[in-house]
Protein backbone atom coordinates (compact mmCIF):
# COMPACT_ATOMS: atom_id res chain seq x y z
CA UNK A 1 0.00 0.00 0.00
CA UNK A 2 1.66 3.28 -1.41
CA UNK A 3 1.52 6.27 1.52
CA UNK A 4 2.93 9.33 1.41
CA UNK A 5 6.27 10.04 -0.55
CA UNK A 6 5.59 6.55 -2.19
CA UNK A 7 6.63 4.66 0.61
CA UNK A 8 4.97 1.30 1.75
CA UNK A 9 3.16 -0.21 5.02
CA UNK A 10 3.37 -3.61 5.45
CA UNK A 11 3.36 -6.64 8.29
CA UNK A 12 6.27 -8.65 8.51
CA UNK A 13 5.99 -12.51 8.09
CA UNK A 14 6.72 -13.25 11.81
CA UNK A 15 3.73 -10.73 12.76
CA UNK A 16 1.01 -11.73 10.71
CA UNK A 17 1.76 -15.40 11.46
CA UNK A 18 1.36 -14.92 14.96
CA UNK A 19 -1.43 -12.39 14.58
CA UNK A 20 -2.96 -13.99 11.36
CA UNK A 21 -6.32 -11.22 12.37
CA UNK A 22 -4.11 -8.32 12.52
CA UNK A 23 -5.15 -5.48 10.06
CA UNK A 24 -3.97 -1.93 9.68
CA UNK A 25 -6.41 0.70 9.13
CA UNK A 26 -4.54 3.32 7.32
CA UNK A 27 -5.68 7.33 6.74
CA UNK A 28 -3.10 9.64 5.71
CA UNK A 29 -3.87 13.27 4.99
CA UNK A 30 -2.60 17.05 4.88
CA UNK A 31 -3.81 18.54 8.17
CA UNK A 32 -3.20 21.97 9.52
CA UNK A 33 -2.88 21.39 13.26
CA UNK A 34 -3.66 23.60 16.52
CA UNK A 35 -3.33 23.88 19.86
CA UNK A 36 -7.36 23.56 20.53
CA UNK A 37 -10.55 23.73 19.11
CA UNK A 38 -13.54 24.33 21.24
CA UNK A 39 -16.14 23.17 18.37
CA UNK A 40 -14.13 19.57 19.03
CA UNK A 41 -13.66 19.78 22.61
CA UNK A 42 -17.68 20.19 22.96
CA UNK A 43 -17.99 17.01 21.12
CA UNK A 44 -15.53 15.22 23.42
CA UNK A 45 -17.01 16.42 26.17
CA UNK A 46 -20.20 15.53 25.57
CA UNK A 47 -19.28 12.06 24.20
CA UNK A 48 -17.62 11.60 28.08
CA UNK A 49 -20.34 12.95 29.64
CA UNK A 50 -22.69 10.32 27.90
CA UNK A 51 -20.70 7.31 28.68
CA UNK A 52 -18.59 7.75 31.50
CA UNK A 53 -21.28 7.39 34.41
CA UNK A 54 -22.05 3.85 33.54
CA UNK A 55 -18.49 3.03 32.24
CA UNK A 56 -16.55 0.52 34.36
CA UNK A 57 -13.24 -2.01 33.98
CA UNK A 58 -15.46 -5.15 33.07
CA UNK A 59 -16.96 -2.87 29.99
CA UNK A 60 -13.50 -1.99 29.13
CA UNK A 61 -12.28 -5.53 29.12
CA UNK A 62 -15.10 -7.27 27.35
CA UNK A 63 -15.04 -4.09 24.33
CA UNK A 64 -14.64 -6.63 21.50
CA UNK A 65 -11.89 -4.23 19.98
CA UNK A 66 -9.59 -4.23 23.30
CA UNK A 67 -9.97 -7.94 24.27
CA UNK A 68 -8.70 -9.26 20.74
CA UNK A 69 -6.18 -7.12 21.25
CA UNK A 70 -4.96 -8.35 24.43
CA UNK A 71 -5.59 -11.63 23.23
CA UNK A 72 -3.23 -10.08 20.22
CA UNK A 73 -0.42 -9.29 22.65
CA UNK A 74 -0.42 -12.24 24.57
CA UNK A 75 0.05 -13.98 21.40
CA UNK A 76 3.39 -12.14 20.87
CA UNK A 77 4.73 -12.82 24.32
CA UNK A 78 4.00 -9.18 25.69
CA UNK A 79 2.04 -8.87 29.11
CA UNK A 80 -1.31 -6.15 27.75
CA UNK A 81 -1.47 -5.26 31.40
CA UNK A 82 1.57 -4.16 31.77
CA UNK A 83 2.29 -2.75 28.51
CA UNK A 84 -1.58 -1.56 28.20
CA UNK A 85 -2.83 -0.64 24.76
CA UNK A 86 -3.69 3.12 24.43
CA UNK A 87 -7.00 3.03 23.83
CA UNK A 88 -7.84 1.00 27.32
CA UNK A 89 -5.28 3.53 28.97
CA UNK A 90 -8.01 6.60 27.46
CA UNK A 91 -11.25 4.26 28.35
CA UNK A 92 -9.59 3.48 32.59
CA UNK A 93 -8.65 7.16 32.24
CA UNK A 94 -12.88 8.30 31.31
CA UNK A 95 -13.68 5.73 34.05
CA UNK A 96 -11.64 7.42 36.72
CA UNK A 97 -12.44 11.28 36.14
CA UNK A 98 -9.69 11.87 34.72
CA UNK A 99 -10.85 12.60 31.22
CA UNK A 100 -8.55 13.12 27.99
CA UNK A 101 -5.45 15.02 27.73
CA UNK A 102 -5.80 17.77 25.54
CA UNK A 103 -2.63 17.65 23.65
CA UNK A 104 -3.97 19.58 19.51
CA UNK A 105 -6.56 19.25 17.43
CA UNK A 106 -5.61 16.06 15.55
CA UNK A 107 -4.37 14.06 18.38
CA UNK A 108 -7.13 14.83 20.18
CA UNK A 109 -9.53 13.73 17.64
CA UNK A 110 -7.68 10.28 17.24
CA UNK A 111 -8.38 10.06 20.68
CA UNK A 112 -11.94 11.01 20.44
CA UNK A 113 -12.05 7.93 17.56
CA UNK A 114 -10.53 6.05 20.14
CA UNK A 115 -12.58 5.82 23.18
CA UNK A 116 -15.49 5.78 20.59
CA UNK A 117 -14.07 2.32 19.04
CA UNK A 118 -12.03 1.18 20.82
CA UNK A 119 -9.26 0.60 18.63
CA UNK A 120 -5.58 1.71 19.84
CA UNK A 121 -4.94 4.18 17.00
CA UNK A 122 -0.71 5.62 16.24
CA UNK A 123 -0.35 9.11 14.59
CA UNK A 124 2.51 10.30 13.30
CA UNK A 125 4.09 12.90 11.20
CA UNK A 126 4.71 11.31 7.99
CA UNK A 127 7.45 13.87 7.22
CA UNK A 128 9.78 12.52 9.98
CA UNK A 129 9.08 8.83 8.74
CA UNK A 130 12.11 7.78 6.61
CA UNK A 131 11.65 4.63 4.09
CA UNK A 132 9.38 2.13 3.81
CA UNK A 133 6.70 1.15 6.96
CA UNK A 134 7.27 -2.44 8.57
CA UNK A 135 5.40 -3.93 11.43
CA UNK A 136 7.09 -6.33 13.40
CA UNK A 137 8.28 -7.01 16.58
CA UNK A 138 10.86 -5.16 18.48
CA UNK A 139 14.08 -6.45 19.89
CA UNK A 140 15.96 -6.98 23.26
CA UNK A 141 17.68 -3.26 23.35
CA UNK A 142 16.11 -2.19 20.75
CA UNK A 143 15.75 2.21 21.23
CA UNK A 144 12.53 3.56 21.63
CA UNK A 145 11.31 6.29 23.53
CA UNK A 146 7.59 6.43 24.01
CA UNK A 147 6.01 9.86 24.76
CA UNK A 148 5.09 10.75 28.23
CA UNK A 149 6.91 7.35 29.07
CA UNK A 150 10.89 7.69 28.56
CA UNK A 151 12.65 4.28 27.38
CA UNK A 152 10.10 1.76 26.39
CA UNK A 153 11.16 -1.99 26.55
CA UNK A 154 9.29 -3.26 23.32
CA UNK A 155 10.87 -6.77 23.06
CA UNK A 156 8.29 -8.82 21.33
CA UNK A 157 6.01 -5.65 21.00
CA UNK A 158 4.65 -4.74 17.81
CA UNK A 159 5.89 -1.72 16.43
CA UNK A 160 6.42 0.16 13.29
CA UNK A 161 9.91 0.59 11.77
CA UNK A 162 11.59 2.90 8.96
CA UNK A 163 15.00 2.99 7.88
CA UNK A 164 15.80 4.66 11.42
CA UNK A 165 14.10 2.60 13.81
CA UNK A 166 11.14 2.14 15.68
CA UNK A 167 8.94 4.36 15.80
CA UNK A 168 5.13 3.77 16.64
CA UNK A 169 3.30 0.92 18.61
CA UNK A 170 -0.48 0.20 20.01
CA UNK A 171 1.05 0.94 23.81
CA UNK A 172 2.54 4.18 22.74
CA UNK A 173 3.70 6.58 20.27
CA UNK A 174 7.22 7.19 19.73
CA UNK A 175 8.90 11.19 20.34
CA UNK A 176 10.18 11.27 16.46
CA UNK A 177 7.23 11.22 14.94
CA UNK A 178 4.68 13.03 17.46
CA UNK A 179 2.04 15.35 16.29
CA UNK A 180 2.99 18.98 16.63
CA UNK A 181 2.21 22.51 15.65
CA UNK A 182 4.52 21.88 12.23
CA UNK A 183 2.88 18.61 11.26
CA UNK A 184 1.88 18.81 7.81
CA UNK A 185 1.04 15.23 6.29
CA UNK A 186 -0.26 12.91 8.69
CA UNK A 187 -0.90 8.94 9.26
CA UNK A 188 -3.16 7.63 11.29
CA UNK A 189 -2.96 4.11 11.83
CA UNK A 190 -5.96 1.97 13.24
CA UNK A 191 -4.38 -1.36 15.26
CA UNK A 192 -7.37 -4.18 14.58
CA UNK A 193 -6.66 -7.71 16.13
CA UNK A 194 -9.71 -8.56 14.96
CA UNK A 195 -9.74 -8.16 11.52
CA UNK A 196 -11.92 -5.66 9.26
CA UNK A 197 -14.72 -6.01 11.90
CA UNK A 198 -16.03 -2.33 12.77
CA UNK A 199 -12.85 -0.57 11.04
CA UNK A 200 -14.53 0.88 8.58
CA UNK A 201 -17.27 2.92 10.19
CA UNK A 202 -14.78 3.96 12.52
CA UNK A 203 -12.14 5.21 10.11
CA UNK A 204 -15.19 6.95 8.53
CA UNK A 205 -15.82 8.66 11.69
CA UNK A 206 -12.22 9.73 11.68
CA UNK A 207 -12.08 10.77 8.19
CA UNK A 208 -15.30 13.06 8.94
CA UNK A 209 -13.43 14.53 12.28
CA UNK A 210 -10.37 15.16 10.00
CA UNK A 211 -11.79 17.27 7.58
CA UNK A 212 -14.20 18.95 10.16
CA UNK A 213 -11.85 19.93 12.59
CA UNK A 214 -8.53 19.69 10.94
CA UNK A 215 -9.23 20.76 7.58
CA UNK A 216 -7.77 17.35 6.04
CA UNK A 217 -7.29 17.41 2.66
CA UNK A 218 -5.62 14.94 0.22
CA UNK A 219 -7.71 11.87 2.41
CA UNK A 220 -6.64 8.92 1.32
CA UNK A 221 -7.35 5.38 3.48
CA UNK A 222 -6.65 1.61 3.06
CA UNK A 223 -6.63 -1.51 5.04
CA UNK A 224 -3.19 -3.83 5.24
Amino acid sequence: MLIHMNQTISIEPQLAQLCPSLKLGVIECQVKVSTDNEALWKEIDAFISEVAPQLTAEDIRNKKTISSSKDGYRKVGKDPNRYRLSAESLLRRIMNGKGLYKINNVVDLLNLVSIQSGFSIGGYNADKIVGNIRMGLGQADEAYQGIGRGDLNIENLPVFRDDIGAFGSATSDSLRTQIDLDCQNFLMVFFSYQGEASLEESMSFAEELLKKYADAKAVKTTVV
